[in-house]
């Protein structure tokens, strides 16, 4: 493993380091937004009366609204400092002239709109300033957004020659003018001049606030038309271009999310979460249309055939079952049952027909959009393995780029599902499982380490407590352990399935245990794990949340278990580690089932 490590950080090149850092300034300016919108929201803008400094001191141990505007000055701060680094950077390495003009214009909004904040604290939180701290804010964001894309892209200049190119750029004008015109609205105090939603009060506005409100929809409704537009164009004409296909699809989503989120909102009278969240979203949206349109002005260059694509014949029923396999359905099934054994635990009740219809739904498509992911970065992997070479992405029935978008998509309405329906914790622990499994996993630990089974598999852990927060709106000790209980049931899972693919393994280059440690190694590993799950399961009475039934379960599942490990230890032959690997599966089913019957009896 050692040598693993030092082989990957002699292959990191000094233009890696900077998109590194080019990455890490742009999802710290978003962060930096997102801090930004918790402090409007909470009303914490007067937690500090001087700046830079709070109450005379440098120190992030405050309380309160203070300690809300002291997190978001420190994230301004390092959000500034990174874009000014990457500007200095990108002057040193010689990067391409539009690089380094993306990211001086990002450095100089940045500064302006920190000198801004300061005026916004030391003036009194006038709207005026308030208001074009944000739009400074928003428009470094979409600076640096396009100075990623275009450190990403070939050489050359930007060419808006096709019609997907020039709607692209309609469409990023129309959601400009409609976050200028929601800040309006905010500004002029007119949030609530219009009830209801879509309508006011279920016919037009009384009031000059009424109609400034639903101005703002009516500009909503337009920006969605050729929102939708572009999302048809796209997966028409640029079913190959993955960076076009998949921003084009998240722009939909996310503003779908937006008018979701925004009725939500009005409906159940502005609260701090769902305002907050419709912030957040409206910048992520910008973002990720700046990058639409910073790629399709590149590609225009080239002139893209847009009708050679459209001519490709589309069997729908074949590509419907495709795009179920890319979700990995009985997977999904097998996290689903986790979900629900976390909400009835949890609540220690059958839980209600509305949270369990959007938790389960939202635990879908988050489960399912992941796996596509996955399956699109694991592609080169995937395809010289005899076990997964007949995917739809390896065997070519699908376009890498449609997997990618389709999975973008997938776990973007989960998380809307989940914090409009049900609470935004399930939604951000949802999230966190999404980006823990496609970054953390699929990206960096399945290629570099021979643990990253057992890293990773706090990826497929979370489920449990998506179910648990979502009928409590909170964690605790009881609910760690389902998640503990998981993780140490990934390693022992996948080892045996891993006993009889090392070849595919070894063949693809990828670390598993039996391929770098050998298969006594990982036979011994997985009857430890076993008896480590075993124990851990037998805990669970001890908290009172379960009883007879689920322990007696416990014991008898568990002892198999252990049976079947040790007889993976102590027969050579891959039929044992086959069957270990089928047993395991419905160990973990029959297990979390009996958690259910245990509280519903």
């Amino acid at each position: 493993m050692h040598a693993k490590f030092i082989a990957f950080w002699k292959q990191i090149t000094p233009a890696g380091l900077f998109r590194a850092l080019l990455f890490a300034a742009l999802v710290a300016t978003f962060v930096m937004m997102a801090s930004g919108s918790a402090v409007r929201t909470s009303d914490a803008a007067s937690g500090c009366p001087d700046w830079p400094t709070c109450y005379g001191q440098w120190s992030l141990s405050q309380t309160g609204d203070a300690q809300v505007q002291v997190v978001h000055r420190a994230l301004a701060a390092l959000s500034a400092l990174l874009v000014l680094v990457a500007a200095a950077v990108a002057r040193r390495m010689g990067c391409a002239p539009r690089v380094r003009h993306a990211l001086n214009t990002a450095a100089v909004l940045m500064l302006v709109q920190v000198i801004v904040g300061g005026v916004v604290v030391l003036a009194g939180a006038q709207p005026l300033f308030t208001r074009l701290h944000m739009l400074l804010a928003v428009l470094a964001l979409g600076a640096v957004s396009a100075a990623a894309v275009f450190e990403l892209s070939p050489a050359g200049g930007l060419r808006w020659s096709t019609r997907f190119s020039r709607l692209s750029l309609a469409t990023l004008a129309a959601i400009l003018i409609l976050m200028i015109s929601g800040s309006l609205v905010v500004m002029a105090g007119a949030s609530a001049g219009c009830e209801g939603w879509p309508l006011c009060s279920g016919g037009l506005p009384v009031s000059g606030a009424g109609w400034l409100q639903f101005g703002h929809r009516l500009l909503t409704a337009v920006t969605g038309v050729l929102v939708v537009a572009q999302f048809l164009r796209a997966w028409r004409g640029q079913r190959s271009q993955p960076a076009q296909l998949s921003a084009a699809t998240a722009v939909l989503l996310l503003t779908a999310g937006q008018v979701l989120i925004g009725a939500l909102k009005v409906n159940r009278g502005f609260p701090e979460d769902l305002v907050w969240l419709h912030a957040v979203s409206s910048a992520a949206l910008w973002a990720t249309q700046v990058v639409l349109v910073v790629s399709a002005g590149l590609a225009g260059r080239s002139q893209v055939d847009e009708t050679a694509e459209e001519a490709q014949p589309l069997i729908m029923r074949q590509r419907a079952r495709d795009f179920l396999m890319l979700s990995k359905p009985l997977i999904v099934a097998l996290l689903l049952v986790t979900t629900y054994a976390g909400m009835v635990v949890g609540g220690q009740e059958i839980p209600g027909l509305a949270v369990t219809f959007w938790t389960m739904l939202g635990g879908a498509l988050a489960a399912g959009g992941s796996s596509a992911l996955n399956q699109y970065i694991d592609r080169d992997i995937d395809g010289s393995m005899q076990r997964t070479a007949r995917r739809p992405l390896p065997a070519g029935r699908l376009q890498p780029a449609e997997g990618l978008a389709y999975g973008i998509a997938a776990c973007l309405a989960a998380f809307f599902l989940l914090a409009g329906f049900v609470n935004l914790l399930t939604a951000l622990l949802s999230l966190a499982g999404m980006i823990y499994y496609v970054l953390i996993y699929s990206i960096w630990l399945k290629r570099l380490t021979v643990q990253n089974i057992v890293i990773g598999g706090g990826a497929g852990a979370i489920p449990p407590l998506v179910g648990w927060a979502a009928v409590t709106g909170s964690l605790n000790i009881p609910s760690l352990l389902l998640f503990a209980i998981i993780f140490l049931w990934t390693p022992p899972h996948f080892w045996a399935l891993a006993l009889v693919r090392r070849n595919d393994y070894a063949r693809a280059q990828v670390p598993m245990l039996p391929v770098v440690r050998g298969a006594t190694a990982t036979r011994w590993q997985i009857f430890i794990y076993s008896l480590e799950l075993v124990a851990l399961t037998l805990l669970i009475p001890l908290f009172r949340i379960t009883g007879s039934v689920y322990l007696i379960s416990a014991v008898v599942l568990g002892a198999y278990l252990v049976y079947s490990a040790w007889r993976v230890v102590k027969d050579d032959g891959n039929k044992v580690a086959w069957r270990m690997y089928k047993y395991t599966s419905m160990y973990l089913m029959l297990l979390f089932l009996a958690l259910v019957i245990d509280v519903l009896v």
